[in-house]
């Protein structure tokens, strides 16, 4: 298979020379040239606010890029560039292992990666960002304060936290260092001799760290994989392709690329399966994107895995960035991803909206929830299998994920507004109670009460009665906390996979049918609901 590469959810990042700003010239072209130049020049002569020409032709140039209907495209100023380039390779520049997000204005730390400045430094999920070095973050957008933190090896950054409960600002300066977070953070086996692998990324290591995985897994016995890609947005399409040779036989069309006016790209397996027949399934959701579109789509057409859960997003453009002279670059969109079926994976979003493939279970949602699929296109699997079409990948098996109880949510709806809190409460209360657990502990009453001290010292608007009535919410919290910490990330997830609706379908399949073939027959059609 030819080498290429892509970074970022479906962005192909390629520096191909244009030879020629224009190929032909009309009068329409000429007119349009005059009219400019002539509105440029009353401007310099007349307008009462000064410009300067530099900045004239940067808006001109940049208006241009926005009348292409291309929600991908964009120019860059040199400036510009460097950050782009620094937020897609990385290779040169390190971080604090920090994972941020916006809630309501406020910059918190969602996760803190193992072995990391951050974690060394104490920074726990759930503290708020209030400066970087010298520089508020009040305002900023949440790719400006990470592009802030970012930075050489070696270098130092400085940066005040608020943390729930603490009386005064934490300030701390930490060195950076790469960040290498595995694509893989574990594999497990389950129960019937089924391997568990969560594909969180598709960094430079991705298909080193699944092919690791599954002969290890497969070195133990396993019977089946489970290829667990939920929430993972994309990232290089290269590793998603070298994944992909993973499960395949030599000459198997892996994916393929469409441009405009050219001979389509077509990418196939280059090497022999790993795994030989063991079955596979592939679970996906609304997050899924870009190369775990690939994973799963060429899976799903080659009769190869089956595929459980929610429609994946719908991101399948390939951009590439052109270099114009002056440091600066253009990003367009110049072709689409499709699944060896012909499917396109880019969705219609701006057509269909968020809720373009709304998806029930049995007997939930409105009689007609199903009107889409019907309006759909429909493709042939290698086995005749019908798949549908028209952006994103349909799972074979439908299956949402739980929804939380009336009284539990209740109870998550009233500590939502000071969720930092309730997230520093209950990570402190299971850093006290994991001393001394052992590996089959279970919740106890005193737990809870201590959780509910510290919910009162940090004046969370949660009453008793919501508390006590969303007991079952406050005992799995604890329950995955104090695993997490007093075992790692492994121990917690096997206590959570009985909570794991879409988990726990596919592992009922799999017991209910030992090859691929007789897995994919339990599915009777696309989009089948999981039972």
């Amino acid at each position: 298979m030819r080498r290429r590469y892509w970074l970022s959810a479906a962005v192909l990042i390629g520096l191909p020379l244009v030879a020629g700003a224009f190929l032909r010239q009309s009068k329409e072209p000429q007119d349009g040239a005059r009219l400019f130049s002539q509105v440029l020049q009353r401007i310099e002569e007349n307008a009462v606010d000064s410009i300067s020409r530099a900045a004239i032709f940067e808006r001109a140039a940049r208006g241009l890029v926005k009348q292409l209907n291309d929600p991908y495209a964009d120019l860059y100023s040199p400036e510009e560039l460097a950050s782009f380039q620094r937020n897609t390779l990385r290779n040169n520049y390190g971080g604090v292992g920090m994972q941020i997000e916006n809630q309501e204005g406020a910059i918190i730390v969602a996760r803190i990666f193992p072995n990391t400045p951050g974690e060394k430094g104490g920074v726990i999920a759930g503290d708020r960002i209030l400066f970087v070095d010298s520089s508020a973050v009040t305002g900023l957008r949440l790719e400006q304060v990470s592009q802030k933190l970012l930075g050489t090896p070696g270098t130092d950054v400085k940066v005040t936290f608020q943390r729930a409960g603490a009386p005064e600002v934490i300030k701390q300066t930490f060195k950076r260092a790469v960040i290498r977070v595995p694509a893989v953070p574990y594999a497990l086996m389950l129960d019937g001799g089924v391997g568990y692998i969560p594909l969180q990324s598709f960094n430079e290591s991705a298909a080193q760290d699944v092919e690791r995985s599954l002969l290890a897994l497969k070195g133990q016995g396993a019977k089946a994989f489970v290829i667990d890609i939920r929430g993972n947005g994309g990232g290089s399409l290269e590793q998603a392709l070298e994944i992909n040779n993973l499960f395949f036989e030599p000459g198997q069309e892996l994916a393929s690329v469409r441009h405009r006016g050219r001979t389509p790209e077509i990418y196939r397996a280059s090497r022999a399966s790993v795994i030989d027949s063991i079955p596979v399934v592939v679970l996906v959701d609304g997050y899924s994107a870009s190369a775990s579109e690939i994973v799963a789509g060429s899976l799903q057409d080659h009769d190869r895995g089956l595929v459980v859960g929610t429609t994946s997003f719908g991101k399948g453009l390939v951009q590439t960035l052109f270099p114009i002279e002056g440091g600066w670059a253009m990003k367009i969109t110049t072709g689409k991803w499709y699944t060896p079926s012909g499917r396109s994976i880019q969705a219609d979003h701006d057509r269909l909206g968020d809720e373009r493939f709304v998806e029930y279970a049995d007997g939930e949602g409105p009689a007609a929830a199903d009107t889409t699929k019907r309006k759909r296109p429909e493709f042939k699997s290698d086995g005749g299998r019908t798949i549908l079409g028209g952006g994103g990948v349909t799972p074979d098996v439908i299956m949402t994920p739980d929804t939380l109880p009336t009284q539990e949510r209740d109870l998550a709806r009233a500590y939502q507004p000071q969720y930092s809190q309730w997230y520093v409460a209950l990570y402190n209360t299971s850093l006290q109670l994991k001393k001394g657990v052992k590996p089959d502990f279970e919740v106890q009453a005193a737990w809870r009460e201590s959780l509910w001290s510290k919910v009162q010292q940090s004046k969370i608007n949660v009453t008793r009665a919501q508390f006590d009535a969303g007991l079952p919410l406050v005992d799995r919290s604890l329950e995955q906390w104090v695993a997490k910490l007093a075992f790692g990330d492994s121990a917690a997830f096997r206590r959570s996979v009985r909570y794991d609706r879409q988990l726990t379908t596919a592992m009922d399949y799999l017991k209910r049918g030992v090859t691929q073939r007789q897995l994919l027959a339990l599915a009777s059609g696309p989009g089948t609901k999981g039972k």
